[in-house]
């Protein structure tokens, strides 16, 4: 994990975001757990509510599970719950201003097939 503390984005949310990126890749497995809030704050000099408050996030989200008087885990399913959830953001990021773009300039989906196959073959 890496916090960009001139980042305006907020600590809280970083680390969210990277414990998230860490599913992702594999690096922490489902149910397995993760480092406590305690181990992260320290690593990172940061308040321990921060840290608290990044994974109450993943907790909401259904990513983090919290067993008592052990420690937080991933959640079975979180990986793909990860998946759905950037595929969407993909799509409302790229392919909805694509789209959008594309009518302005009477483009038809065999053009726009065309052009995503002329981009994946470089």
């Amino acid at each position: 994990m890496k916090i960009d503390f001139e980042s305006g984005k907020p600590i809280f949310q970083q680390i969210a975001e990277q414990i998230e990126d860490a599913i992702f890749i594999g690096a922490f497995e489902e149910g397995t757990q993760i480092p406590s809030t305690t181990e992260v704050s320290t690593s990172f000099q940061i308040n321990p509510a921060t840290v608290l408050k990044g994974m109450n996030q993943l907790m909401e989200d259904g990513i983090l599970y919290k067993k008592r008087g052990v420690g937080v885990f991933v959640c079975e399913g979180a990986r793909n719950q990860i998946v759905g959830k950037r595929k969407e953001k993909f799509y409302e990021s790229y392919v909805e201003s694509l789209i959008t773009e594309a009518r302005k300039l009477d483009l038809t989906k065999q053009d726009i097939i065309e052009l995503i196959e002329r981009g994946l073959a470089k």
